[in-house]
């Protein structure tokens, strides 16, 4: 199996990387040319493999899944997890409650954050016209919500593996990234039924959903992240992420024979 990163995100995430390779035959192949011909020459050196596609690119994803990759995740999941708007979507469409997404400004105050960012880097808290970003990203916009904190659910395939609540002090974001502390979080039955339905929803492979716990204890849903670090993961569960995904790799190799050399 080829693990494809982008070469910094692939030194960022070497550990990660050395645990797969631990438990499953895989190939790194690091890739930073998205051009047309960059795609073309990706394209020969992942023919008639699998991928586990660990990059930020639905145009990507799709170039190469409808030229017969097996992607994991598929090109589905990252256009749509990618993309802020249309996980909103998502969440409306499969009736679940979720944190009300706007793609014009609401009044002060509000949450601004880029369709397609990640990591909390580009969220911002607006409460007057000087706190607006100076970006050239399209903007979604969020009412502030009070909330007790945020929590990350894991889901191999349709599984949930485990959750992490999220807490920040000094700040409105609460990614582990950027300082916040975390512990593990045993899903409630309602929260479980409705993450396992996103799972399902998007024939996913590997992801974190992300929702807000509200103080009367309802959850809002907030977004999806692929791909997903496994960081505060690792902090919280004693289980190998690593080792699961292996195991879930596995399955597919043997329900799925998408290798050239098994079709024929």
């Amino acid at each position: 199996m080829i693990v494809l990163y982008e070469s910094t995100a692939a030194q960022h995430n070497q550990g990660f990387i050395d645990e797969l390779k631990r438990f499953y035959s895989i190939e790194l192949i690091t890739w930073d040319d998205w051009s047309e011909a960059g795609l073309g020459r990706l394209l020969e050196r992942v023919h008639g493999q699998s991928v586990f596609f660990r990059i930020r690119k639905p145009h990507a994803a799709r170039f190469l899944e409808d030229r017969g990759v097996r992607l994991i995740n598929r090109a589905e999941v990252n256009r749509i997890a990618n993309d802020k708007w249309r996980s909103y979507q998502l969440f409306q469409v499969l009736g679940l409650p979720a944190i009300p997404t706007y793609r014009s400004a609401p009044p002060y105050p509000f949450i601004a954050k880029s369709a397609d960012g990640h990591g909390g880097s580009e969220v911002w808290l607006i409460e007057s016209e000087q706190d607006l970003p100076d970006t050239e990203s399209r903007l979604l916009y969020q009412p502030v919500v009070l909330h007790t904190a945020d929590v990350r659910a894991y889901a191999i395939g349709t599984e949930i593996i485990g959750a992490v609540k999220r807490s920040a002090k000094n700040s409105f974001k609460a990614n582990y990234s950027l300082g916040a502390s975390v512990e593990r979080f045993e899903l409630t039955a309602a929260q479980q039924k409705d993450v396992e339905k996103i799972a399902k929803a998007l024939n996913s492979d590997y992801i974190g959903i992300d929702f807000l716990l509200l103080e009367d204890g309802r959850h809002l849903f907030n977004e999806i992240e692929d791909p997903v670090g496994a960081r505060s993961f690792y902090q919280t569960h004693d289980d190998n992420i690593a080792e699961l995904l292996a195991r879930h790799f596995t399955k597919l190799e043997e329900n799925y024979p998408f290798r050239e050399n098994d079709r024929n």
